[in-house]
């Protein structure tokens, strides 16, 4: 008998040089290469935010992702907390 993998969420708040340096386009590629759920979108405090849903294990690469981001990125710092799988995210979407 196989056991299931456990879903996991997690939100993350990046901070550091992330808008304006395809921090966005990267994560969504990223996540939908992992095949993860969720949205990213920019804050108006220059942050990036994100929720991401799926596997754990492709969500655990994709917060060790995170931290560094594309190549133009530069990420100062990653507040991460772990959440209840909700399913509620049909694919990845950039917003606003």
């Amino acid at each position: 008998m196989t056991e299931l993998m456990a879903q996991k969420q997690i939100h993350l708040v990046v901070r550091g040089r992330v808008q304006g340096v395809f921090y966005r386009a990267s994560a969504a590629r990223e996540a939908k290469r992992l095949g993860l759920t969720g949205w990213v979108k920019n804050r108006q405090d220059g942050a990036v935010e994100m929720v991401i849903e799926g596997e754990e294990d492709q969500v655990k690469d994709f917060l060790s992702w995170a931290q560094h981001g594309p190549s133009t990125a530069r990420v100062e710092n990653v507040e991460t907390r772990w959440r209840s799988y909700t399913g509620e995210h049909p694919g990845f979407r950039i917003m606003g």
